[in-house]
């Protein structure tokens, strides 16, 4: 039993993180939290890696430093452009953030 995931509509940007933490909870876009918790992150980037077909490969001082949702918004859409996969056709292969500035 699966829980029903809209597709992506194009770059992971701020609102398309705060509409993927609103399902973590059942609670509006507009409950999200600015700071993100490290149950919330986990869950965000499983959500990522299903709605985009790739797996986030992220290292130790990445995962530290995505605090807030923009700064999850930055990184992880960064990683998914650099791998293509901002379109939601990823092709299930492994993507990592080495090189991407920001966060």
């Amino acid at each position: 039993m699966g829980v029903d995931r809209p597709a992506p509509q194009g770059p992971l940007d701020r609102t398309a993180v705060r509409s993927m933490l609103a399902r973590y909870g059942d609670r509006s876009p507009e409950q999200v939290e600015e700071e993100l918790g490290s149950l919330e992150l986990t869950w965000l980037i499983a959500e990522v890696e299903q709605a985009y077909g790739v797996q986030l490969d992220l290292d130790d001082d990445r995962l530290d430093a995505i605090r807030t949702v923009d700064d999850a918004a930055l990184a992880l859409g960064a990683v998914l452009a650099a791998a293509g996969a901002g379109t939601g056709t990823g092709t299930g292969e492994t993507v990592g953030v080495a090189g991407v500035a920001g966060s």
